[in-house]
Order: C-alpha cells, then sequence, then structure tokens
C-alpha cells in the first residue's frame, strides 16, 4: 500500500474505485469558493489603501516585468490555494472514501423431478417434427439444462416401466440417456402409465442418497425435504401394466409429490381411442399438477417453459462485502495543507505574500 503523502491517492484510477458512504459532503466543496468570494467581496472596501503618485515608477516596471517576477506574484494566492486544498481534503475525508468488494453466495436446496417418457411405437408419429420421441427427448434436454441443483431422473414406459436413470445432478449423463431413447427400447407393447408412475414413486420416496447424486450431503439430507414432482409425458391410454394410474397418483399424492401430464399428438392424427386425455387429466387432478396437450413442438416447448417457471425452488443469497476506508489518507491531506496555510499566515511570509 502506497504511503498517505503519495500522489498516487489524486490518480483517476483510484478515484473511479471508490464508493462513497457519505456523498453529500463533496458537494460542499463548491461552498468553500463561494466563501472566498464572499470575503474578497465583503473585504475589499474594508482595506486601508494609501494613494500616491507611481505612473513613471509602474511604466518601468511593466516594461521590466520578468517571468521570474510574474512567477514570484502569483505566490500571493499560496495561502488561500493551501486554505482551499485543506479544507476540500477534510471534505472528501468525511465523504469516507471507501472500496468495496462483494462476493454472492447463492445456495439453492433444488428439488427432486422425474421424467417419465412414453416410447411406444406409437410415438414414431410425424406430427411432431420428426416424430414425437425425437420432440419430446429435444425439449426434455433442454428442460434439463435449464434447472440448477435439482436432482432429475428418467423412467421409460411401453407395455412395462423401466428406471433407465436414478435422481442425480450429472446432467450430461442424464443427457446422454435422453439422446438414446427409442421405441425399441421396450420390446412389450401397450402403454403401462399406472406402471410408469409407481417407479417414479419408488425412485423418489427413498431417502438414500444413491451414487450418481453428486452435489447431496448427508447434512442435506437430514434438513428440510425437497419438493418432488413428475413430469409424464405419453400419447395414449393406459393399456398394459399391474396398476391403475389413480391409485398410483393418490400414492403420489401421499408422498408430497405433484404430477404434470403431457399428451403428445394431434388430435386429429390420432385414431380414435388411443388417447384419452380424460384419465391424464384425472390423474394430474389428483396428484396436485396440470394437465398439458402438445399438438406442435412449440407447443410441447411451451409446457416445459411453463413448468420451468413454476417449480423453482428457493434460492438463498448471501452477500459478503469486504470494505476498505482511505479516509484517513485524505484527512492527513488536509492537515497538512492547513498547517501549512497557518505557518505562512503566522510568519513573516504571509505579510510577504499578501502585500
Amino acid at each position: 500500500m502506497e504511503p498517505w503523502y503519495s500522489l498516487y491517492w489524486f490518480r483517476s484510477v483510484q478515484w473511479q474505485q471508490y464508493h462513497f458512504a457519505h456523498p453529500l459532503a463533496l458537494s460542499l466543496i463548491p461552498g468553500i469558493l463561494v466563501l472566498f468570494f464572499l470575503r474578497y467581496y465583503l473585504g475589499r472596501n474594508a482595506r486601508q489603501q494609501l494613494n500616491i503618485s507611481i505612473g513613471q515608477l509602474r511604466q518601468r516596471r511593466i516594461g521590466s516585468d520578468s517571468p521570474f517576477d510574474r512567477w514570484l506574484s502569483l505566490l500571493r494566492y499560496l495561502l488561500p490555494v493551501s486554505v482551499f486544498v485543506g479544507v476540500a481534503m477534510l471534505l472528501v475525508a468525511l465523504a469516507r472514501p471507501q472500496i468495496v468488494r462483494q462476493q454472492r453466495d447463492e445456495q439453492s436446496e433444488g428439488i427432486d423431478i422425474m421424467l417419465a417418457i412414453d416410447v411406444s411405437e406409437s410415438m414414431n408419429e410425424s406430427d411432431l417434427p420428426p416424430n414425437r420421441l425425437a420432440a419430446a427427448r429435444r425439449v426434455a434436454q433442454a428442460f434439463v439444462n435449464s434447472r440448477k441443483n435439482d436432482r432429475i431422473g428418467l423412467v421409460i414406459f411401453a407395455g412395462e416401466a423401466f428406471s433407465l436413470c436414478p435422481l442425480t445432478t450429472d446432467y450430461t449423463l442424464l443427457k446422454q440417456y435422453l439422446n438414446e431413447l427409442n421405441t425399441r427400447m421396450v420390446r412389450t407393447s401397450g402403454t403401462a402409465i399406472g406402471d410408469a408412475l409407481a417407479r417414479c414413486i419408488n425412485r423418489m420416496r427413498d431417502p438414500v442418497t444413491t451414487a450418481a447424486d453428486t452435489t447431496r450431503s448427508d447434512a442435506e439430507q437430514a434438513g428440510s425435504e425437497r419438493s418432488k414432482l413428475i413430469i409424464l409425458l405419453s400419447d395414449g391410454d393406459n393399456t398394459a401394466g399391474n396398476l391403475d394410474p389413480v391409485t398410483a397418483a393418490k400414492l403420489a399424492r401421499a408422498f408430497s409429490m405433484r404430477l404434470y401430464t403431457i399428451a403428445v399428438g394431434r388430435a386429429s392424427s390420432v385414431k380414435a381411442g388411443t388417447v384419452d386425455e380424460g384419465i391424464l387429466k384425472t390423474i394430474a387432478t389428483l396428484g396436485n399438477g396440470s394437465f398439458y396437450r402438445a399438438t406442435d413442438a412449440r407447443s410441447l416447448q411451451r409446457i416445459f417453459a411453463h413448468i420451468n417457471r413454476l417449480e423453482k425452488a428457493p434460492v438463498h443469497v448471501r452477500v459478503y462485502e469486504d470494505i476498505q476506508d482511505f479516509y484517513r489518507v485524505y484527512l492527513y491531506w488536509g492537515i497538512s495543507f492547513l498547517l501549512g496555510a497557518l505557518l505562512l499566515k503566522n510568519t513573516i511570509f504571509g505579510n510577504v505574500l499578501e502585500d
């Protein structure tokens, strides 16, 4: 750190870093000039003057003025300038210049999300180009990218349901699983919505941290429970499986899990009886969630964006401030200039400079 008497403290770069705790004190500096002007204006008629004729002497001095004489005549302003600078530095010190360094620490417990995606043969329909499954896969990956501090898992289902990825914060691994989804992964035909919900519930009700969970510590597990939600995406009615979807939705509600259902596909391109919006609406209502219909890729994106806005974990922000004061530097400068002015005023130099 530079010594207080260094000119380093008057560099523009240094002043740009300052935050003034009491900036009103700086606005008083122009008032010092006003006081000097009033003192001069009110005291100019009170001075004693001796009028003598020195016309010829003045003409000779004007003709013989040297640069040294002109510089010497400017020394009469040394006293008022010292007073002005001294008081100005005291006001700067009063304004309390400081450099504030902030550090933000954002903490969020996150939430648990299970994605249940239908991979039956009907997901190859091209009403959502290039097909329903590809559109769902792309939008789900974008949804994963938008999440932070959340544990996300993946369940796939057709005539049977399988847990493809446990709850994890390894989004790279999860997106790799999503990218590999295809309709040949489950050979059993049908749509087992109830079994898919049961797989999701089993994954989220288990308090044990999985090996893929890279962020949740033991201290976090002992704390408050995380919010849990299931996003189920399908284009068909429940035609297979061992568990009724309504029963599974009631189980989800019993475990405080919200359930969002998305029906994929255009009604005009789906054969009668293959999509039952009623069951998807029913289980969404039972699961304290919402039902959505995605008729194209853009509407599917809007649905996931809407869910993304609804389901946000609270973020706790802590701001740490490192405050370094520099008022002492300018206080020392102010005292030095005022002492200099006092020295000039109370010695022979003061009279010489005023003459």
